[in-house]
């Protein structure tokens, strides 16, 4: 099992940024796809056409949320956190994920980079 941390610069405030992550309305708008959430603690959410799914764990409104990715059948459950810090430019997202499977893990990194981060940066320097 691997862990992946990184800080990264969304162009938006932390209780913007909170919205986007937990917000099915605007989850749509920034993934262009359809969307299932529930964001309280034990909620379950999907994203991706069911590419990422899980539960939230724990939601510290406009600072943290902790989620749980479900991968198949492994022992440890993967937990997601998210950190929201304000910024100059915007919010610090700080991005820490443990449990990822060995063979899952450049996917992982690759999926936050481009696809889950990148899709967040765009939208909020479109709005601009």
């Amino acid at each position: 099992m691997k862990e992946f941390k990184k800080y990264y610069i969304i162009p938006a405030t932390p209780e913007e940024l909170y919205r986007a992550l937990t917000t099915e309305i605007t989850i749509r708008l920034w993934t262009g796809d359809l969307v299932e959430i529930d964001p309280v603690p034990n909620g379950e959410f999907s994203m991706w056409d069911g590419a990422i799914q899980g539960k939230f764990l724990e939601l510290e409104e406009f600072g943290k949320i902790v989620q749980e990715w479900y991968f198949g059948e492994q022992n440890e459950p993967s937990i997601v956190t998210l950190k929201l810090h304000e910024h100059k430019r915007g919010t610090s997202l700080e991005v820490r994920q443990c449990n990822i499977p060995d063979e899952a893990f450049d996917d992982i990194v690759d999926g936050w980079d481009d696809t889950y981060i990148s899709s967040l940066i765009e939208f909020y320097e479109e709005e601009d």
